[in-house]
């Protein structure tokens, strides 16, 4: 009998210390998805995606991510210039007609706290590559409406080209109007559910 209350101990304590992972429904409305480009070789074009939806699961006692999966509307780019903005959704990059959303699916996630890494495949014009996104949970609390929140940090590279996306024009001076090296930068709200 006693052996048993002890292994049953050590069995909470063990399920205690792990942590649990919750769900949590990422909030567009709290959320960024911002990616940056080189534009005529020595300016940067920032724009950002509005339309996302996407799940996390994590464990906030043990800062981990166990698994991501997100989707984004490309009609929803924004650059602040409409002319760009039409641009990006044509077939010379997006392709928004044929190709409506990127999606991002975790295949392997090591590190906690302030050292993520998750591993996973990108689709992005019809195109599945793996990419490596670096990241940092920012924690868990608890909004004035009573739902458990968590925040998480990322960032990565990924080249266009990798994906289709080749349209470029050549300038006089020898470059090129669009760079290939796209850096991404996401900040996510989680809804517990």
């Amino acid at each position: 009998m006693l052996k048993r209350f002890l292994l049953a101990i050590a069995l909470l304590t063990l399920l205690a210390s792990s942590g649990f992972a919750s769900t949590y429904q990422l909030d567009p409305v709290h959320s960024q998805v911002e990616f940056t480009v080189e534009h005529l070789m020595f300016f940067k074009v920032s724009g950002f995606f509005t339309d996302m939806a996407g799940t996390i699961e994590a464990d906030p006692a043990t800062k981990t991510l166990k698994s991501v999966v997100a989707t984004i509307q490309t009609a929803s780019i924004d650059t602040r210039i409409k002319k760009r903005d039409d641009h990006l959704r044509s077939p010379d990059f997006f392709d928004v007609a044929k190709f409506p959303e990127l999606r991002f699916v975790s295949k392997k996630i090591t590190g906690n706290d302030q050292n993520i890494s998750v591993e996973g495949e990108l689709t992005m014009h019809g195109i599945t590559k793996d990419v490596i996104l670096t990241g940092v949970f920012l924690g868990e609390n608890t909004d004035p409406w009573d739902n458990r929140r968590a925040g998480f940090s990322a960032k990565g590279k990924v080249n266009r080209k990798d994906f289709g996306l080749t349209w470029n024009k050549v300038l006089e001076t020898g470059g090129v109007t669009v760079g290939d090296e796209v850096e991404i930068s996401l900040q996510v709200q989680g809804i517990k559910q």
